[in-house]
């Protein structure tokens, strides 16, 4: 029987206990565990915990913490910045990117989008569940959708690349080349408009780049970018 991960915000120290986050009480019932069966506790800052269910009721629980299993550490990735998709792509693609390293996921709105806004509560609970089964430490941020010339007006110095479909971008492989911790960018169902394209162009962080020469839905489009940034440039390299 395997041992449920849990993430806990609250510091984790041997020898305590501490509360069990809304839901988990809920979510070690359905998995038919008691007192005294084995969890494990985590967060980015802690590292992992052996911990034991101390007390646990239907909305409750209290969790003794044991000795650490794994020391906190850096875990860098790429930003994924996507065009806000229907609630059921965009649960799967949250789901995918944390498994797939990404330490924010940033939902944009561009003339495009399918979606008018996405759920930050939901999506980051479900980061949150994804980042339990695939045993990172950390859990990517997700942040409320917002408007894309404001997320390029406020963007830093880090490199953007923009998936760009239809174009005359170099392949990922060539334009990912020599870059460090890179964002990606992936438009809407039926790509950027030619106003966004030509804004985006414009700025100097923008690293414009194709993903092949098939056409790829938003969500196998974010999927397969991260995949293979995390390969050439990224904790897969």
């Amino acid at each position: 029987m395997s041992i449920p991960r849990l993430h806990i915000d609250e510091p984790l120290a041997e020898g305590t206990e501490i509360e069990a986050a809304p839901g988990q009480a809920h979510h070690l019932g359905v998995l038919r565990r008691g007192p005294g069966d084995a969890v494990r506790l985590f967060n980015a800052a802690c590292g992992e915990h052996a911990a034991t269910i101390a007390q646990i009721r239907k909305d409750r629980a209290r969790f003794a913490v044991g000795a650490r299993l794994r020391p906190s550490a850096l875990e860098p990735g790429p930003v994924l910045l996507v065009a806000a998709l229907k609630r059921d792509a965009m649960d799967w693609l949250v789901e995918k990117a944390t498994e797939l390293g990404a330490v924010r996921i940033q939902p944009v709105l561009t003339r495009r989008t399918v979606a008018e806004r996405a759920n930050a509560q939901r999506l980051a609970a479900i980061a949150r569940g994804a980042a339990e089964q695939c045993e990172r430490l950390s859990v990517p941020v997700v942040t409320e959708a917002v408007p894309l010339h404001r997320i390029l007006d406020a963007w830093d110095a880090t490199p953007l690349v923009v998936a760009m479909e239809r174009s005359a971008a170099p392949p990922l492989r060539v334009a990912a080349q020599g870059l460090r911790h890179p964002a990606l960018l992936v438009g809407p169902e039926g790509g950027f408009e030619g106003a966004e394209l030509d804004d985006l162009r414009r700025r100097p962080f923008v690293v414009p780049a194709a993903l092949g020469p098939r056409i790829l839905r938003a969500e196998t489009a974010a999927v397969a970018g991260l995949a293979a940034l995390q390969a050439l440039v990224g904790d897969w390299a």
